[in-house]
């Protein structure tokens, strides 16, 4: 669900967007949401980055996935480039300390709850007028009624904690 919404706001703000997907059912839906370039989790990640960038290499990337992979992504990354974790409170990863600061990157962990009040209003009203003008929609994976609240929070688990990776979009429980 995070990956939908990052997509089309990065398309929104005018970025020029590379994704990574697990299937080609995720490619085509990436595209539609306004990916540029979608690359598969198989493929030769650094050969399509650098294809994609014309060898410059990564402005921006943010992982979506618990897991990141430092040591693909930093060589990847353009000079002074930003790497920013959304995912993996849990994760432990190698990390190539030597090329990450030669390259002068910065790493940023990013979580919603720790902005300030006028960080989250300023995003909340980006999205508004992004909401209001079209440039995105938000995608829903599935949508269930208040008294299926536990089966969707265990749709969730299976998605996320169980690793299952079926949700695309977000989960909407109903009020009435």
């Amino acid at each position: 669900g995070v990956g939908s919404m990052l997509v089309a706001m990065a398309v929104a703000a005018g970025a020029k967007v590379l994704c990574s997907v697990g299937n080609e059912e995720k490619a085509r839906l990436a595209q539609s949401w306004g990916a540029r370039t979608v690359i598969h989790r198989k493929d030769d990640i650094p050969a399509r980055i650098t294809e994609f960038t014309g060898g410059k290499g990564l402005d921006v990337w943010v992982e979506t996935q618990r897991e990141p992979d430092f040591m693909t992504m930093v060589p990847a990354m353009a000079p002074r480039g930003r790497m920013v974790l959304i995912a993996g409170r849990a994760a432990q990863p190698v990390f190539p300390v030597g090329p990450f600061y030669v390259k002068g990157l910065t790493l940023t962990g990013f979580a919603m709850f720790n902005a300030s009040p006028q960080e989250q209003a300023a995003c909340a009203a980006d999205i508004s007028s992004w909401l209001a003008s079209g440039k995105i929609k938000p995608v829903i994976a599935k949508r269930f009624s208040l008294d299926q609240a536990a089966e969707a929070h265990r749709f969730l688990e299976a998605s996320t904690l169980g690793m299952a990776g079926q949700v695309v979009g977000k989960v909407v429980v109903n009020l009435a």
